[in-house]
This record gives C-alpha cells, sequence and structure tokens, in this order.
C-alpha cells in the first residue's frame, strides 16, 4: 500500500493559507501543480510563486524520490502544499540514469554511429517511460491519494509533459488543464497534440539548429527528422503509454486525447530568438518568465567583483545537471580563464581543477541572475540552457557558447546567428581557442550591441512573460477552461483534417466530367465520320 504523505495536511490548508496570506477580497483559485525536474521546477515554481502571491493556493504532487523539489524545506511548505507520494525507483537511481544521458551526450556521442545513437536514445527513452509509468501508479493506483484530489475541488491542473500523467490526472478529476514546456522531441506533441501547424519548408524541428531559411539539405534533414521523430514517438506511445492511459480509464484512450484537452500551452521561449511560425491561439510563448532585475550580490561576492576594477569579471556555469566533468576539460576551462585579465565567477561542482588561477573563483552555487546583471559583468561562458539563456538575454551580456546536450546546441546557434554569441566545440575545446573566443566577445562592442538590441526587444512586451503566464493561468480557473480557442481540428478525423474527402470528391467530380466530355466528344466524332460516310456515298 503506497503511502501518501502531505505537508502541510491538505485538511489544514485553509488554516495554514490564512496563517500565512492575508485575507484579501479576490477569489483565490485551488491549483494541483505537476512539476518537472532540475531546471523544469525553476520554471515551475516562478509561476507558482507568483500564483501564492495572488492569493491562489497551490498543492504540488511530487514523487518522494524527487532530485529537485525540497518539499522538507519550512520555507517552500509555507508557500506550499505538498502531497508526497511513494515510488518505487529511488532519487539516486533516477539521477544516475540522467547523468548516463549527459555523460553519453557529452563524451560519446560525437564518436558514435548513427546506429548506436538510436540505440542509446531508444534506451534512454525507455527508461524515462518507466519512471513516468512509475509515477503515473504511484499517484493514479493510489486509491488514497485519488480521493484527496477528487475532493479537492482544483480550479486547475498545471502540468510540465516531463512529469507524465497530469494530463490524465485532470482528464479524471474533469480539471482544466494548462501545460508549460520548452520544447518535445521533433515538436510531435505540439505537432499531433496540441495541432500546432509547423511547415517543414521553413520551420525547423527541435532540437534541429537551423533558422527559418534553410539550405536543401537542411529541409532534407527536417524532413527525416518529421517522419523518424513522428513515427518513434508515436510508436513509444502506442505500445507503452496509450496502453496504460486505456486501462487507467477504462475505455480505450491515448496521450494525444488527453493532452490534447488542454486549454492552454505556455510555450518557455519567445520571438526574440524564435523563428516565426504559425501558432494556434491557445499557445502562449513566455519565454523568460524567469527573469528579473538583479538584486544586491552579498559582500563576499560584491568585494570581489569590485577587486576586478576595470576589467569587469566573467560569469561562468554549465547548468545545474553537469556535474560529471574530466579533470582534463576542467583545467583547459581553468587554463583559458587564467589567460585573460577578468577576474571569473564559475559555478563549478567536483574536485577543483589542478590548472585554476588566482583570479578566478569557483562555488557550487552561484546568484546566476544577479550576476549578469551586475554592471561590471562582461560575457557569459554558458552551455547555452534556456534558463541561463534568457537571463543573459534579459541583461543583455554577450555569450561564449559551449553546448553540451539536449536543446543547447539549437539555443547556441541562434544566438551565433544573431551576432550574440560565439559557439565552440566541447570535444576538441583548447584553452587558447575558448580564451581567444572571449577576448573578442568582451571587446568588440558588436557582440554586445546585438545583445542589448535584443535584450530591448524582449522586454519592450506589453506585459512580462511571467504576467502574461499567470494570466492565462487565472483566466482558465475563472472561465473553467478557454474552449473558445480550442481549434475545431480536434474534432476532424485524419482524412477530414488533410480535406481528402473533399479533395477525393473534387476528383471524382473532374473525372466525371472529363470522362462525359470525352464521351460526348467521341459521340460527335462519331456522327461526323457518319455523315462523312453519307456524303461520300451520295
Amino acid at each position: 500500500m503506497m503511502q501518501v504523505f502531505t505537508s502541510p495536511p491538505l485538511l489544514l490548508l485553509p488554516f495554514t493559507l490564512l496563517l500565512f496570506h492575508p485575507v484579501s477580497p479576490v477569489h483565490g483559485g485551488h491549483v494541483l501543480a505537476f512539476p518537472g525536474e532540475f531546471s523544469h521546477w525553476l520554471n515551475m515554481r516562478t509561476i507558482i510563486e507568483e500564483l501564492v502571491k495572488r492569493n491562489h493556493s497551490v498543492t504540488i504532487l511530487v514523487p518522494d524520490a524527487s532530485p529537485s523539489v525540497n518539499y522538507n524545506n519550512s520555507r517552500d511548505a509555507a508557500k506550499f502544499n505538498f502531497l508526497i507520494f511513494k515510488v518505487s525507483y529511488s532519487r539516486e537511481e533516477y539521477v544516475g540514469t540522467m547523468q548516463e544521458f549527459i555523460h553519453f551526450s557529452m563524451y560519446e556521442s560525437h564518436t558514435s554511429s548513427p546506429l548506436q545513437k538510436i540505440i542509446k536514445m531508444n534506451y534512454f527513452m525507455g527508461r524515462t517511460l518507466d519512471f513516468g509509468k512509475q509515477q503515473c501508479d504511484g499517484v493514479l493506483k493510489n486509491q488514497q491519494l485519488m480521493a484527496i484530489l477528487q475532493e479537492s475541488a482544483f480550479d486547475v491542473v498545471l502540468q510540465d509533459p516531463l512529469a507524465m500523467c497530469g494530463d490524465l490526472v485532470a482528464d479524471m478529476l474533469g480539471v482544466p488543464l494548462v501545460l508549460s514546456l520548452r520544447f518535445s522531441f521533433g515538436s510531435v506533441m505540439e505537432r499531433h497534440c496540441g495541432h500546432a501547424p509547423l511547415p517543414l519548408s521553413y520551420v525547423p524541428l527541435a532540437p534541429l539548429p537551423y533558422n527559418d531559411r534553410m539550405t536543401f539539405t537542411e529541409r532534407l534533414i527536417n524532413m527525416v527528422t518529421y517522419v523518424a521523430s513522428s513515427t518513434l514517438t508515436e510508436l513509444a506511445w502506442k505500445l507503452s503509454v496509450n496502453k496504460y492511459y486505456s486501462e487507467i480509464k477504462g475505455t480505450p484512450s491515448s496521450v494525444c486525447e488527453t493532452m490534447g484537452k488542454a486549454d492552454v500551452w505556455l510555450i518557455r521561449t519567445f520571438w526574440d530568438i524564435e523563428t516565426p511560425r504559425p501558432t494556434p491561439p491557445n499557445f502562449k510563448y513566455v519565454g523568460g518568465l524567469h527573469c528579473k532585475p538583479a538584486n544586491q550580490l552579498p559582500e563576499d561576492l560584491e568585494a570581489f567583483v569590485q577587486s576586478s576594477g576595470d576589467a569587469g569579471i566573467i560569469v561562468a556555469s554549465f547548468g545545474s545537471m553537469v556535474t560529471n566533468l574530466t579533470m582534463q576539460h576542467a583545467n583547459i576551462i581553468a587554463t583559458a580563464f587564467g589567460q585573460i585579465p577578468q577576474k571569473v565567477i564559475w559555478r563549478y561542482r567536483g574536485e577543483p581543477p589542478t590548472a585554476l588561477a588566482p583570479n578566478t573563483k569557483i562555488s557550487d552555487w552561484i546568484p546566476q541572475n544577479d550576476l549578469l546583471g551586475h554592471a561590471k559583468t562582461k560575457a557569459f561562458v554558458t552551455h547555452g540552457g534556456t534558463n541561463g539563456l534568457y537571463e543573459a538575454v534579459f541583461h543583455g551580456v554577450p555569450l561564449v557558447g559551449v553546448p553540451l546536450f539536449g536543446d543547447q546546441p539549437d539555443n547556441l546557434a541562434r544566438m551565433s546567428r544573431l551576432g550574440t554569441a560565439i559557439v565552440l566545440d566541447f570535444n576538441h575545446l583548447t584553452a587558447e581557442e575558448l580564451a581567444e573566443a572571449l577576448h573578442v566577445v568582451i571587446n568588440q562592442p558588436s557582440y554586445r550591441t546585438n545583445m542589448q538590441r535584443l535584450s530591448a526587444v524582449h522586454r519592450d512586451q506589453p506585459v512580462t512573460p511571467l504576467s502574461t503566464a499567470v494570466f492565462w493561468v487565472e483566466f482558465v480557473m475563472r472561465h473553467g477552461g478557454a474552449r473558445h480557442l480550442r481549434l475545431a481540428s480536434y474534432d476532424l478525423n485524419w482524412f477530414q483534417y488533410h480535406s481528402l474527402d473533399t479533395s477525393a470528391a473534387l476528383l471524382v467530380a473532374l473525372m466525371t466530367v472529363a470522362a462525359l466530355w470525352w464521351v460526348g466528344l467521341r459521340c460527335i466524332l462519331r456522327q461526323c465520320r457518319r455523315r462523312a460516310g453519307r456524303e461520300k456515298k451520295d
């Protein structure tokens, strides 16, 4: 029997809200959140913290093996209500699989054959689905937990699709659904479940590092990616997830059937770096929703920054998930930092590099947003994760990018095309190359000018991305959904959607007209021949 823990207990939630939040005449909604892990949790947390500030209560469903959501934190317990459910895997097992994927992407992928990459990616996809199904079991097959959810009268479910089955829970509870995501591989989720039209001639599928003016070869690769990603994803869903959904519901169902019921899709990118494309009216682009003005640095960090003088500082981070830099790569990066006049603040975990120079300060955590917003920051060395990328855009800091995995090559390719970044190859990186790239980005004004222009575009919106995201969550709560934004394509079958029935009807009509015309012509010709024959006889 799986046990449910709550912090604080759900029955005491109204009293907890009264204690920690002032009474307001504004109606407070009740949000059920399914967060993703790692950087995905940061984005979800930003949205739900703002919802709490606006007098809404938020309940977070989180597995007890979560490596990211600290449900034992007393400050978070004062803001949110955690419902912790047990899963059959351990935190170490989950993190180990993620680290195995990152290690393959960083150190093995570039020397692997296409077949080896497919086999590895299939393995990682299978492991991810296994974790997801175990999370689903922890919620949907836990009668005590489902009874609590049924009785709680939620107004909306907010889900990161990285956390599986939030859409199925919303469907079973009869509650509106809002999705929050950056992208899905091959954009399959957006295309198949969200019915987003993505013309292959000028919309590169994620995470291909192309722009919207592709060459013939790039369009060919885009087409192959479209077919392969669609086939493999649908096959994985059909063989595994769709059967699970049907079993739980007791009727035939699928991922896209339940996910397609989402009232609003919050897409965590924006038209500052995203290429233009047609989008459904319920797709809302909110890239950079976590960005905010910089706060004052801690005294010791401020003193280090000020000690840089006119040279300024470099901020370096390869994200929260990268903890496996080899000593060789760490020393290459450390040597490069030692060759520049700037001071460096580097988010780094593990054994300190032996080549660490006096101008470099390493720490396992840094206030990245506050450092990027500091007047003395000259450049940002980054792996190209979306969160860090948008913080750099927000503060107008040019980049030296070293992509490692996922959507990072695509993200940094976009920044390079916009003239805001120099991108380097991790597996062929040299200290001299990195030092030279930093010198160019810092001393050629075009990089900072282009990034500041991009920052101005990003900031010039009627409201902030966070306000947009929260508005649409509240809109769905106020109106019980947003069905007026739902495309009619959901109610069409595949041949109606592609107009095959009308095309067939037109084709039959044209062929009938052509056949009648041909029959009539033959009759006329036959009559003419007969008349000519009679005239000859006469």
